[in-house]
């Protein structure tokens, strides 16, 4: 059994769908953090059969929840302090994501210029579908392409 250390003081990401840890990873920009990352891939879970989990020991406030809730709504967010788990929060899908994914429409004006901001909004909460704010060009969520 693998055994990874707990937390003093950070959050933990769990019930993240196995083998999408990576992509996570680098959608946070934790790579560019100065902090202990630990990444645990395909645990067992009771509820997914597998999953992965990530370990970031930090203050919680680096981690963009939008970011989050938009590529999984369904990852747990653990806030650790003092070595124990002081509060959860659930994610939902946000009403506006900014830069995190590229419209494709090659007229939009986000194709034009350069310095704009990619911001999409959401369209439809139940099918999770996102319109680009200029264009209105159709973006699905980051999960099915993670």
């Amino acid at each position: 059994m693998l055994n990874v250390g707990s937390l003093n003081e950070g959050f933990v990401l769990d019930h993240i769908q196995a083998g999408k840890a990576m992509s996570i990873y680098k959608y946070l920009n934790l790579d560019k953090l100065d902090c202990q990352v630990a990444i645990i891939k395909n645990a067992r879970s009771n509820k997914l059969g597998k999953k992965d989990i990530i370990k970031i020991e930090a203050p919680i406030d680096i981690l963009n929840l939008d970011i989050l809730g938009f590529i999984d709504d369904q990852i747990t967010v653990n806030i650790i302090k003092d070595g124990e788990i002081v509060s959860k929060k659930t994610l939902t899908l946000p009403d506006k994501v900014v830069n995190v994914i590229k419209c494709k429409n090659p007229r939009c004006i986000t194709s034009i210029e350069q310095g704009l901001d990619q911001v999409f909004l959401l369209a439809d909460r139940e099918k999770k579908i996102y319109r680009c704010q200029y264009c209105e060009e159709k973006a699905g969520r980051l999960n099915s392409r993670l």
